[in-house]
């Protein structure tokens, strides 16, 4: 987070191309999944983030995506703690967006309801 903003990478391959997310990958080795999120985040996006703590876990059935595992997501919530938001090779944009600004985006699944965790709900 920054501010009342959140990072979101848009989606360059599958799964969910075209579609904003957070961003994240793989545990490797022997890594925490703290020490994953982190390192996906700098790999991602080249951004540090502060305070990492998980907020929920995900069940992803993989037969919706057609790959023949499911997935289990744990997403991290953050405080942005430097450095300039760049796209890797696996996302098209990283960013920050407020809510309302994710209201126009296609995103995937839950990254709304993950997002007025952190966020608060949205105000009209």
């Amino acid at each position: 987070m920054r501010g009342d903003s959140i990072l979101l990478v848009k989606r360059a391959r599958p799964p969910s191309q075209g579609l904003y997310a957070f961003p994240g990958g793989k545990v490797e080795g022997d890594e925490t999944l703290e020490d994953a999120a982190r390192r996906e985040l700098v790999e991602e996006t080249g951004l540090r983030a502060t305070g990492l703590r998980p907020l929920r876990e995900i069940h992803i059935d993989g037969r919706d995506d057609s790959h023949p595992v499911d997935y289990l997501l744990t997403v991290f919530g953050a405080a942005y703690a430097g450095g300039e938001a760049v796209a890797s090779d696996d996302a098209e944009t990283a960013a920050f967006y407020t809510l309302k600004e994710m209201t126009l985006l296609p995103l995937v699944g839950s990254v709304f309801a993950v997002a007025e965790e952190l966020l608060g709900p949205l105000q009209t």
